[in-house]
């Protein structure tokens, strides 16, 4: 059995964090049997060189080896890319074709971004792990193939479960054994050593004297968080190869090549919205709108008492927490208009106690307990509804008509241009 710094010779893989020699340790245990296996971790950390060393020492390594993506196949042709079709079995399909289970029978394939399969495709997929069958897509002839499978995927495979996207029995069969490969940020021993690796590969391409980075820059390279891993550190290592004239790199020049992504520090970030999420979301807005109807009940509560009392000013000390709950702080410009505004519906303030109430008295106060009463209706058309009658009273006399009302003529002014009578 081959050492594991020979098989990352073997295959160049550059790094020794012990996570990432595990990894490669279970890949050479698993490689002589047949047992499915499932490669896990983040985009761009190298999951494809996995299934290769398995398929190179294993006893397939003389049959064919077949690298799918299945999350760049569409979903209306993918069952024919991996089973296989029958000719006429749908538009366009002019000949039979052979699938990638046909074709690499008695080899390996690598089904990269498995997440992505679809869920009939799963299915299919299932049928194939379990006695090695499947059907061509037009056909009902059942064929059978000898092929190893290694999977990987960057998705959260019980998250995907648990929303139905993937089949909990299918997961299980794939992942037999399962390696994870650690993210770039977590091998920060490797991160240079990586880069000056890209480095050295392409200034050999094109033909150029090796960029290196002074110390501030490796600094800076080791606590960048690294989100596409060594994907994102290889497309950095070239663009600078590439464009830089001057071959020694300090941190400015680096920060340029690196997209400011905010804070280095890891953040846990939950992507997916549960259904949970959104019934509290739902609850929230319940209450929202729950205290908005308290506070419309409670203003239509103070507008009763201003009617009766007969006095703003009374009535806003005997009610300021009210005041205040519906129109904020009372040292607020708008607090002092919303007490004006109220006086709208309240009686002058000449009136004297005992004095008999007159007629449309009695109708406003009839009104503002229909107002009450009527949750359908708004305090907004009522207060319309008033200023209208009075005005009509009074032949259209302002100051009359404001006078009855127990307001100033500016505030029946500035109501009337707003309602726009």
């Amino acid at each position: 059995m081959e050492s594991v710094q020979a098989i990352k010779q073997r295959f160049g893989i550059i790094g020794n964090d012990p996570k990432l020699n595990r990894a490669i340790e279970k890949a050479i245990q698993v490689a002589p049997t047949d047992i499915s296996v499932l490669v896990t971790g983040e985009s761009g950390v190298g999951k494809e060189s996995i299934p290769k060393i398995i398929h190179q020492l294993s006893h397939r390594k003389h049959g064919k080896y077949i690298a799918v993506n299945c999350g760049a196949i569409p979903e209306g042709t993918i069952d024919s890319e991996l089973f296989g079709h029958e000719k006429g079995a749908f538009t366009g399909a002019t000949q039979t074709r052979s699938g990638y289970f046909e074709v690499a029978d008695g080899g390996t394939i690598f089904l990269d971004e498995v997440g992505e399969l679809p869920l009939t495709t799963q299915v299919r997929l299932l049928r194939v792990l379990e006695n090695g069958e499947f059907i061509k897509v037009g056909s009902s002839k059942v064929q059978k193939t000898n092929v190893r499978i290694v999977a990987a995927t960057n998705v959260n495979m019980f998250e995907a479960i648990k929303k139905e996207k993937f089949r909990e029995d299918l997961y299980y069969r794939l992942s037999t054994v399962e390696i994870n490969l650690p993210p770039l940020r977590d091998r920060k021993d490797d991160i240079h050593l990586l880069f000056r690796k890209f480095a050295s590969d392409f200034a050999l391409k094109y033909k150029m004297p090796t960029v290196k980075l002074n110390d501030d820059a490796v600094n800076l390279l080791l606590k960048y968080r690294w989100n596409g891993n060594i994907r994102q550190l290889r497309n950095v290592a070239e663009q600078i190869s590439v464009l830089e004239q001057n071959r020694s790199i300090n941190a400015s020049t680096l920060q340029n090549y690196l997209p400011n992504t905010g804070s280095t520090l890891p953040a846990v970030v939950n992507s997916s919205k549960s259904e949970s999420d959104f019934s509290s979301e739902r609850e929230i807005l319940y209450k929202v709108l729950f205290d908005m109807k308290s506070d419309l009940n409670d203003l239509k509560k103070l507008t009763m008492e201003l009617m009766k009392n007969g006095s703003a000013s009374d009535v806003q000390k005997d009610n300021e927490h009210l005041i205040q709950k519906i129109y904020g702080n009372d040292n607020d410009d708008d607090f002092e208009n919303a007490v004006e505004d109220l006086e709208v519906l309240s009686i002058p303030e000449h009136s004297e106690v005992n004095e008999p109430v007159p007629t449309d008295v009695e109708d406003k106060y009839h009104f503002a307990e229909e107002i009450e009463e009527e949750e359908t209706l708004s305090l907004h058309d009522k207060e319309l509804e008033l200023i209208k009658k009075s005005l009509e009273r009074h032949n259209g006399k302002r100051k009359l008509a404001a006078a009855e009302l127990g307001i100033s003529e500016r505030t029946l002014y500035r109501k009337i241009k707003q309602y726009d009578l």
